[in-house]
């Protein structure tokens, strides 16, 4: 086989099912994830305590008792960059169909329902499950139902409707993660709430006793401190959310170019192969 699907799938590789297409695993995402949250955290406990704001608001407690909600945050963070991981190993795994010879190397062969059997043969002489591949899946159904369609333009009706059905589950594979994109800013403005909550709270129990002047600016200082600590949250969440989202757009792109290739191949190499006639007709004869 000189293409594996079992043996190129990074799902696969660590003993998990593999999703179709490029849609991930999230028991495994889940698990690459952790272990990226603890790499992070790992990274960033040596230079903790050492008076580095911007390594310390990623820890809750602390002098100024910092809020926990950075660890979910940083932690869906990391879920979110092991989805998109594993989404372009799976990409980089479907490019791989490009690179084969599913046609004959004579000019002059045409696609007809009696030919389309050795197109598939090819295939599934090359690819271990050629169904796993976007290219071949499509292909594969085109093929499949040749004799059925009877020309090239249902033929390539058939592809374009395969296309919009690929499209769309690229879309939904992206379900889960456009979710965690909006939570996570969500979370940094529920981490900054409590934030405000505590602050404002201790600053109304000093009002209420009838402290003197000296008492309310000092904890009117503290109100303004806590303040800064409760916006943290809000700082860590939105520029995660934002490094998460420009990379799933890039991966998106990606796979929404890969699939106007597959569009082109099809054209180019199945659709071009056949005859402006009516096969039905054609293979009776």
């Amino acid at each position: 086989m000189q293409l594996s699907y079992a043996k190129n799938d990074i799902e696969r590789k660590f003993g998990f099912s593999s999703k179709k297409f490029t849609m991930v695993n999230y028991v495994f995402t889940f698990i690459l994830g952790a272990l990226l949250a603890l790499a992070v955290y790992g990274a960033m406990m040596p230079f903790y305590g050492k008076g580095i704001d911007y390594i310390d608001m990623f820890f809750h407690g602390g002098s100024k008792n910092r809020s926990s909600i950075p660890y979910y945050t940083v932690f869906l963070t990391c879920w979110s960059l092991a989805i998109l991981f594993v989404k372009r190993c799976k990409l980089k795994n479907q490019r791989k169909a490009f690179k084969l010879d599913i046609l004959p190397a004579d000019p002059n062969f045409v696609l007809s329902p009696r030919t389309a059997r050795e197109i598939m043969d090819r295939i599934y002489l090359q690819v271990d499950q050629p169904r796993c591949y976007v290219l071949f899946d499509r292909i594969d159904l085109a093929l499949s139902n040749l004799k059925n369609l009877g020309n090239a333009n249902a033929v390539s009706e058939c592809m374009n409707s395969q296309a919009g059905n690929d499209e769309d589950y690229l879309t939904s594979s992206y379900t889960i993660l456009k979710g965690f994109i909006w939570a996570i800013p969500v979370l940094g403005f529920i981490g900054t709430v409590v934030g405000l909550a505590g602050a404002v709270g201790g600053f109304g129990n000093v009002v209420a006793q009838g402290a003197s002047i000296d008492e309310l600016k000092t904890a009117l200082g503290g109100v303004t401190g806590g303040l800064a600590i409760a916006f943290e949250t809000t700082l860590i969440a939105l520029i995660l959310a934002l490094i998460v989202q420009l990379l799933a757009k890039f991966v998106q792109s990606e796979e929404e170019l890969f699939l106007d290739e597959c569009a082109v191949y099809c054209n180019r190499n199945i659709v071009a192969k056949m005859k402006k006639t009516n096969l039905t007709s054609e293979e009776n004869d």
